[in-house]
């Protein structure tokens, strides 16, 4: 039997392009309920929506290890539509950039039995949300 985690990613900047950071908040039996977030610096919303679920990829194999990895089913919920569009081969990758985080994140999705995203709306993802502007908040105390 698989082994489900729920991960919430969202990724934000101030300004579009501008400070940016990434979060993500993954909750399973095996790893129990974390929130994890990071500065990535200046880029676009877009550009952190994909990092963040790269990120959430990494550190949830850090979590479960290797073999736990490959027996877990992982469902995403991301606040931006056009993301779960384009990581659900819906809407095409122009830019060459996002092209690469696609890339990555296929790649990250065979150290796992399965990976789906999911869109939802921004009140059901706030958790990821917070942990994003904490981020935020915290790097823009210390550029004063």
């Amino acid at each position: 039997m698989k082994n489900k985690i729920i991960i919430h990613t969202d990724g934000g900047s101030r300004g579009n392009p501008g400070p940016a950071a990434i979060g993500a908040v993954i909750e399973g039996d095996l790893t129990g309920k974390k929130e994890f977030g990071e500065y990535i610096g200046e880029t676009t919303n877009n550009e952190a929506e994909y990092r963040a679920v790269i990120f959430a990829l990494k550190k949830t194999k850090s979590l479960l290890g290797s073999d736990k990895s490959k027996d877990s089913s992982l469902e995403f919920f991301l606040d931006s539509e056009l993301v779960v569009k384009q990581l659900n081969k819906e809407y095409k990758l122009k830019d060459k950039n996002i092209q690469n985080f696609f890339i990555e994140i296929w790649n990250l999705t065979f150290d796992f039995g399965g990976v789906s995203f999911r869109y939802v709306p921004r009140e059901e993802n706030t958790e990821a949300d917070r942990v994003v502007n904490q981020v935020l908040d915290r790097e823009g105390n210390k550029l004063f």
